[in-house]
């Protein structure tokens, strides 16, 4: 799709039924991430603005930059050059709560067909800043929309991070499904992977359920395992983090 010139873009995302038209936004910030021509697209009752990614985009999306996550993703030396990269921004946040969940649908049934018509290698979620494998995504994306189940890998990156002498595995990217990101220290003896599985089954009860309103004790993925889930105190200002920790049968 890199090569082909704009007319005929236009033409292939018209023929996947996403409606493009010329559009400008009165945002800079947006007008600073998105090359011209930009272009809105519309699936149902979404819209994007979309067009090759600006040097500001993909200093944000820099596979090497500490923060950025990847999954199963490894970009190719010249992931940069020659307009590969496509962003879309969603356009209308504006909608009321009620109908975010049918919005969010549409929104990625709109990326399955991004990512079949532009034959696409990679995927960057931005909410996780995590890089994937694009067919994987697709993959996990189309059975989510199938079986309700969200892929959690492919939506949420799970961080290690050190504070005060001890290790600490952390979500990015739940809040945007469930208002709550997940922190727990690492227990002795334990490895990355080994908290990953279980903040991962905890993020996807959260995406299914709601967040966490109240302390809370649940079995653990263990025989004899229990996790205390803490929410932070009523009030406390900035993003809302579970405190997560483990323990076993006394």
């Amino acid at each position: 799709m890199h090569i082909r010139s704009d007319e005929e873009l236009e033409t292939a995302i018209r023929h996947m039924g996403l409606r493009p038209e010329r559009a400008r936004s009165d945002d800079s910030e947006i007008m600073a991430q998105i090359a011209s021509p930009l272009l809105r697209l519309r699936f149902g009752r979404v819209s994007v603005l979309a067009g090759r990614a600006a040097g500001r985009a993909l200093d944000l999306v820099d596979p090497a930059h500490p923060a950025t996550s990847l999954l199963a993703a490894s970009l190719p030396a010249g992931w940069r050059g020659d307009g590969q990269c496509w962003i879309f921004i969603p356009d209308d946040d504006g909608a009321c709560a009620r109908e975010q969940p049918t919005r969010r649908r549409e929104f990625f049934k709109m990326m399955v067909l991004l990512i079949d018509l532009f034959d696409a290698s990679h995927f960057f979620w931005s909410p996780a800043r995590l890089w994937s494998d694009a067919p994987q995504f697709r993959a996990s994306i189309a059975e989510m929309l199938t079986s309700g189940m969200p892929p959690v890998l492919h939506l949420v990156a799970f961080r290690r991070h050190e504070a005060e002498g001890a290790a600490y595995v952390g979500t990015r990217g739940l809040e945007l499904f469930a208002g709550q990101e997940l922190e727990g220290r690492i227990p002795e003896g334990w490895t990355v992977g080994d908290m990953v599985k279980r903040l991962a089954r905890l993020s996807l009860d959260m995406m299914l359920n709601g967040p966490i309103r109240e302390a809370r004790r649940i079995r653990g993925l263990d025989a004899g395992e229990w996790v205390y889930l803490s929410p932070p105190p009523a009030g406390e200002g900035g993003r809302a983090h579970i405190r997560v920790e483990f323990g076993g049968d006394r």
